[in-house]
């Protein structure tokens, strides 16, 4: 059997219409069918485009010349844009944005979930798409001149130095940029990855919206920390917001950012952000939601999808720091949420307690070990709500609700393609997608979180 050699040639040059865009951001060009990838083309432009890699299925190519802009484009307002590999979409109008990722809901759900004529509602944007991130968490260099601190560079370990990011907090900005200078002041080493040496690896900061507290953490190579009181003085001089200054230590020669051992060396151990009326302690390593003011919007359609009535027990599989749990408890009879982190577990307990909502109860495990095992003791969700990783859910839990057979399933995704696929699985097992809500988390980036309803509806 002759194998079909691919329509085009690397280093030759086409004219191209962009149809669509990837799951990161580049435009989608086909020439005799075959798709070619290329970086800051738009749907909707024509374009000459030179061939950059030739692979069996598709090709990559480089933008050469636009003969015909989308209405859409725009000039990215951030001066390192093109090189830094945190934002992908500047270059598309936040209108732009917004069509383009119910696009993307609308075609997954039907490409590999097989879903026709499902309700996909426009995507539910933020008025000012800028600052939004509570979290900034960034690597630290050694460069001829002092130290930089900032993002990755495009497929590539070579940090490009950032005075300001555009989707970060301002005050996010401040810490790294202070912590840096004073870690330069005190001549503190940046970690290399290569030689496996020297001291701070990434500066990290957290920033409460509605408390105002801050939270700075060193993760180091190693476990001593020159001039540590001269740090704190500083930082807590310069900062006054910094309620809490933790040391993580992570000596592995590895991508990772975390290490094992996290101390805090001066301040609380917490600090404190609302989302809505519930309240909650944030550790270094918990995990919280970026853009507290979408995650309102994003937990709301949750919970009006779950269309609870007070009589109601509801199961939170992957419930975290139990975030979503505790909005289901204002409105449930009982909650229990599940999550394989046990510091998540303690900080959902902790949360619990702090707002006085004593109907929500946690357990340490995997979900589709720990909720069949409540269900052989008799308990029976009357709604399910499952927030899982972007690997999506685990096929054993997908086999647990079809067995347990709950009226509803909320199922709030981060990662489109695996809700897709998800969808089609609780379909065939009798369920039915009513609609799905897609809320845009992370402006200017191609990440598009989306909430679900599912109804049983037995097919008999």
């Amino acid at each position: 059997m002759t194998k079909l050699k691919p329509p085009v040639e690397k280093n030759t040059y086409y004219d191209v219409i962009f149809e669509d865009l990837t799951h990161d951001g580049s435009g989608v060009a086909k020439i005799k069918g075959f798709p070619i990838f290329v970086p800051n083309g738009l749907p909707s432009e024509k374009a000459k485009i030179k061939i950059t890699k030739v692979l069996k299925n598709y090709g990559f190519g480089r933008l050469i010349e636009l003969y015909e802009e989308s209405k859409f484009r725009v000039d990215a307002p951030c001066p390192i844009y093109k090189e830094c590999g945190g934002c992908q979409l500047q270059h598309l109008s936040y209108e732009g944005q917004l069509i383009a990722k119910q696009r993307q809901v609308q075609d997954v759900l039907t490409r590999i979930g097989k879903l026709q004529d499902i309700m996909v509602h426009p995507v539910l944007g933020m008025e000012n798409p800028w600052r939004y991130r509570n979290k900034a968490q960034v690597p630290v260099a050694d460069r001829e001149g002092g130290l930089v601190a900032g993002f990755y560079q495009q497929r590539s370990h070579q940090i490009i130095d950032m005075k300001s990011c555009l989707i970060q907090q301002e005050k996010n900005d401040l810490v790294v940029q202070t912590v840096k200078e004073i870690c330069e002041k005190y001549g503190i080493q940046a970690y290399n990855e290569k030689s496996n040496k020297g001291t701070i690896r990434h500066i990290m900061a957290r920033y409460g919206l509605v408390s105002g507290e801050i939270m700075v953490v060193l993760i180091t190579r190693t476990k001593d920390l020159p001039h540590k009181n001269k740090l704190i003085e500083d930082i807590t001089n310069q900062l006054p917001e910094v309620k809490s200054i933790v040391q993580n230590i992570n000596s592995k020669q590895t991508n990772v950012i975390f290490g094992n051992e996290t101390t805090v060396i001066w301040g609380e151990e917490y600090i404190y952000d609302n989302i809505g009326d519930i309240r909650f302690a944030i550790s270094a390593r918990s995990f919280y939601q970026v853009n507290p003011e979408q995650t309102k919007i994003l937990y709301e359609k949750a919970l009006e999808y779950a269309e609870l009535t007070g009589e109601e027990t509801v199961i939170d599989a992957y419930c975290g720091i139990g975030t979503i749990s505790l909005f289901l408890a204002q409105k449930a009879k009982k909650v229990y949420g599940v999550e394989i982190v046990p510091e998540a577990i303690e900080d959902a307990k902790r949360n619990a307690a702090l707002n006085k909502i004593n109907n929500a109860e946690f357990a340490v495990g995997e979900a589709e070990v720990v909720i069949p095992s409540w269900y052989k003791n008799g308990i029976e969700a009357d709604v399910i709500v499952v927030d899982p990783p972007r690997k999506g859910c685990d096929e054993a839990l997908l086999q647990t609700i079809l067995k347990m057979k709950p009226k509803k399933v909320v199922y709030v995704s981060c990662n489109p393609a695996t809700l897709a696929r998800d969808l089609r699985i609780l379909e065939d097992g009798g369920y039915q997608t009513v609609e799905v809500q897609p809320v845009d988390m992370f402006p200017h980036t191609v990440h598009c979180e989306a909430v679900a309803k599912l109804v049983f509806n037995s097919r008999g």
